[in-house]
């Protein structure tokens, strides 16, 4: 159980965690008690508030975006991306598309890879918005194509 609030990315100290018998239904999944040194010098994953059970997927060694990278959502329509569900892990392509006059030029479109971190659809305007995790370097010039458009995400080979 989580004894004192604990932010995302937090890193779990051992006074942060208490062991409690509960009677678990079995859709629960809390983190047994016996990993609880396991858990120290982990990380919070989500927000943790006191008096809640911890879940394994509530604890991270990783955080998102890591060191020398940056975090990206892009909005896109449903002609701007593939139909097969995106996946947290799923290497994938911004790609820079023609502009509102369907101007194409010999020049290569701009091309950033990128690696999904999390995907939500928006009901109200049919659109989903990807986040994607990118070089801390190249963060700035995809949001500002983002916010233009005129982008499209391609799905590369998930087999690696």
């Amino acid at each position: 159980m989580v004894s004192r609030d604990i932010k995302r990315g937090e890193t779990i100290e051992a006074g942060d965690l208490a062991v409690v018998r509960v009677s678990a239904d079995p859709a629960l999944t809390p983190v047994p008690g016996s990993q609880k040194a396991e858990l120290e010098g982990s990380r919070a994953a989500v927000d943790l508030w006191a008096g809640t059970l911890l879940t394994a997927q509530a604890v991270t060694d990783n955080l998102v975006p890591g060191e020398g990278e940056s975090l990206v959502g892009i909005s896109l329509t449903p002609a701007q991306m593939p139909s097969e569900p995106l996946y947290g892990g799923d290497i994938v392509r911004i790609v820079t598309t023609p502009g509102d006059q369907g101007e194409i030029t010999d020049r290569e479109p701009v091309t950033i890879e990128a690696t999904v971190v999390g995907v939500s659809r928006v009901e109200e305007t049919g659109e989903t918005v990807v986040d994607v995790s990118v070089p801390e370097a190249e963060a700035a010039d995809l949001a500002a194509r983002a916010a233009t458009g005129r982008v499209a995400l391609v799905l590369d080979a998930r087999e690696r």
